[in-house]
């Protein structure tokens, strides 16, 4: 199935690709709350994705190469998802687009806090970030001694919202 594009234009294309309702959430959840079965995916998140919604943004996303899935070898009728290597450099533009949302329209603050360590980090710890994703989803070691990013991000969540 060829699809037909807009135009050439890159920003066209990434949205073609990304910029529907929901591709990004469901790449937030599996980056942000390692969510990596359907039922995670569907029930974990606050925004209430539909079912049926869910399993065409998944099935689009394996088809374009940023998402793949494969037998969870811990129970026979589950299917794991993991982020391929295209998704898992979104984290740049995830954060940029958190910092924007952060400036400019009326968050909450336990969720807006990991996209504040993420501005506050850098480009640096985007990239411990994709490094430990590619361990997590692509089983690629990362380089040893260095403090986990999602525990990091994790609790700072879970911080803010025991204050709240």
């Amino acid at each position: 199935m060829v699809e037909q594009q807009r135009s050439g234009c890159p920003i066209n294309l990434s949205v073609e690709v990304l910029g529907d309702r929901w591709s990004l959430v469901i790449i937030r959840d599996m980056m942000f709350g390692n969510r990596r079965h359907f039922r995670e995916l569907l029930h974990g998140s606050e925004e209430g994705i539909a079912s049926n919604i869910l399993a065409d943004r998944l099935h689009r996303l394996t088809e374009r190469g940023l998402v793949s899935r494969a037998p969870d070898p811990s129970h026979k009728q589950k299917v794991i998802y993991s982020l391929a290597e295209p998704a898992i450099q979104l984290v740049p533009v995830l954060a940029h687009l958190g910092a924007w949302g952060r400036r400019h329209l009326p968050v909450t603050r336990e969720l807006a806090i990991r996209a504040e360590l993420l501005e506050r980090g850098g480009p640096e710890l985007w990239d411990e970030f994709m490094d430990e994703l590619r361990e997590q989803h692509l089983g690629i070691p990362r380089p040893a001694g260095r403090e986990s990013v999602f525990t990091r991000l994790t609790e700072a969540y879970e911080a803010e919202l025991a204050r709240g």
